[in-house]
């Protein structure tokens, strides 16, 4: 099979049957295996509302509650960064998918793996503390991968979430379990690949299984107990919305309003079974309260016959209030949507230019449409969208039996691949993918908790596919510069005070380049694909910037097992 000629059907269709302990207490027993103790402080809730801060720890999944993902460390900079060489390599034991975004905190960092496993590491030499690895339950139902995205850390607990859908909080200093609680049911499709996020005594943590008729959730758990505080269904019982013709750019969708009025009338509300997976972390204004998340794509992806109406708040931007999850804003991108151009990046919370030319508190998203989304904080109002920053075409064709092809692909424009942000020159920095692809629709009905497609979308053999880096001025939506890469790219960017952007590539390639013009200054090769978000923290005066290679099953990018960190010397 040519590597990027997947075949939607074969890419997320992926199930696992596999027999595990059903009890925390035989969890605490097989599952961690202790090589030494991580000697780490606990983590205050001061400590993780100040990262932004922190030019020593990576203490949250995209660097601080903003997601900004910009590290104010500046020891490695554009006149060094070509010294940089490996300080260590730790390789896991599971060698597939890696997505993991590594967490520091006094010397001690965690990561996971594909399947859920969480090592604790000595940050300074890459030596194994503990590891978790979590026994599966009887079912374990999953799209696009097996992949684990990292913890969080509160006090002296790490929580996960893993592919069966618990929530499991472990203690920080030897990996045992503390406590077990159930996010979902895996048997009707629901599965876990974020990382959650922890905040004022609360895990916020939503579900995947948009491709499997689920209902989707952020749901907000006691920190202390895993007992669970509030539910946000990104599916209301009303879902079918204002009938909207047009995306989030106003270009026409091609909707028949008054045949889906009349699939309306005859079998309601599809909200039961409507979809809306929520990737990625939220982002936490701790001004107002409030948290900021994107919900994914509608079920079945390519069918919009069975679900009439624009299927709030799929493809949407939400807001909820933190202490109660109650709903206060959202905007939809793409209504009713038919092409699997769901939003997965992480919402990025910024200072931004209004419509007036005034600064307001903005929330900034990266859609898989190529466009990075510009919103006022306030209302959730879009402000501007920027450039594409990959081809386009027959945007917004209709699916066919015999496949319609339209760009993006289903995979973006940008994935699920956080991006980077750099405040002091209003930047973003996002990775993208180009895979042209076709739209074939089939109507079939609902499968009980199985993959449910409604038809497929396939990679084009023969055409092109490729990638890039680029950087968007959000306060105008202008691209500033871009750099072409010759496969897709999937896995996240790191932004640094050091004048440095850092990703890399699926074909092993870990790269430094120049933030304000985009000049490639240093490149490491890894040996399996660089489909993970970098991190970087301060250790015995060195800073260290470090990465999973390993590969992405979404992609089919080669697969490793290595965490490798970087120093100057």
């Amino acid at each position: 099979m040519n590597r990027f000629s997947i075949v939607c059907a074969a890419l997320l269709g992926v199930s696992g049957y596999l027999a595990g302990p059903s009890s925390a207490q035989e969890t605490k027993q097989e599952n961690k295996s202790t090589l030494g103790t991580a000697m780490v402080a606990p983590v205050t809730q001061a400590q993780l509302n100040a990262a932004d801060k922190n030019a020593k720890d990576f203490l949250l999944t995209n660097g601080n509650y903003a997601q900004t993902r910009f590290y104010p460390a500046k020891q490695i900079d554009r006149d060094n960064v070509k010294n940089l060489h490996v300080a260590w390599i730790f390789q896991t034991d599971v060698k597939e998918s890696l997505e993991t975004s590594p967490i520091v905190f006094d010397g001690v960092m965690y990561v996971t793996t594909s399947f859920s496993h969480v090592y604790a590491l000595d940050a300074k030499t890459g030596q194994q503390l503990w590891h978790y690895n979590h026994k599966m339950g009887l079912v374990t139902t999953y799209c696009c991968g097996p992949n684990n995205r990292g913890v969080q850390v509160l006090g002296d607990l790490v929580y996960v979430a893993t592919l069966d859908a618990k929530l499991v909080a472990l203690n920080a200093k030897t990996g045992d379990v503390v406590w077990t609680t159930d996010i979902a049911d895996p048997e009707l499709g629901y599965s876990e690949t974020m990382a959650p996020t922890v905040i004022k005594d609360k895990v916020l943590i939503g579900t995947n299984g948009g491709e499997y008729g689920i209902r989707g959730f952020l749901k907000a758990y006691d920190a202390k107990t895993g007992k669970l505080i509030w539910t946000f269904n990104t599916i209301p019982e009303n879902s079918v919305g204002v009938w909207a013709t047009k995306d989030a750019t106003g270009r026409d969708m091609h909707r028949d309003i008054q045949a889906e009025k009349d699939q309306l009338a005859k079998t309601g509300d599809p909200f039961a079974k409507l979809g809306g997976g929520v990737w990625q972390n939220p982002s936490v204004d701790l001004a107002t309260n409030r948290i900021y998340f994107v919900v994914g794509n509608p079920s079945p992806d390519l069918d919009g016959s069975t679900r009439p109406g624009d299927n709030l708040y799929t493809d949407s931007l939400v807001s909820l209030d933190l202490d109660t999850g109650k709903y206060v804003c959202h905007f939809q991108y793409i209504a009713h949507d038919l092409w699997d151009l769901d939003a997965v990046s992480p919402t990025v919370l910024v200072d931004v230019k209004g419509k007036d030319g005034k600064t307001v508190p903005g929330v900034i998203h990266a859609g898989k449409t190529g466009h990075i989304y510009v919103h006022d904080r306030k209302d959730c109002s879009l402000i501007r969208f920027s450039e594409a920053m990959v081809p386009q075409e027959n945007m917004w064709v209709l699916p066919t039996k015999e496949g319609a092809r339209m760009l993006p692909g289903a995979n973006g424009g940008v994935e699920w691949s956080p991006i980077a942000t750099d405040p002091g020159q209003g930047l973003a920095y996002a990775i993208n993918l180009h895979q042209p692809m076709t739209y074939q629709v089939e109507n079939s009905p609902y499968p009980n908790g199985k993959l449910w497609l409604g038809g497929a979308f396939k990679a084009i053999p023969g055409e092109k596919q490729a990638g890039n880096i680029t950087a968007v001025n959000y306060n105008t939506g202008k691209i500033k510069w871009q750099v072409k890469t010759p496969e897709p790219m999937i896995g996240g960017i790191l932004a640094t005070a050091g004048g440095l952007v850092f990703t890399g590539e699926g074909n092993g390639k870990f790269a430094a380049y120049n933030s304000s013009n985009g000049k490639e200054l240093w490149s490491f090769h890894a040996g399996a694909g660089v489909n993970a978000p970098p991190s970087s923290y301060m250790l015995g005066g060195k800073q260290y910037v470090v990465v999973g290679a390993g590969g992405n099953t979404q992609v089919d990018f080669h697969r490793g097992n290595n965490i490798i960190a970087f120093t100057l010397n």
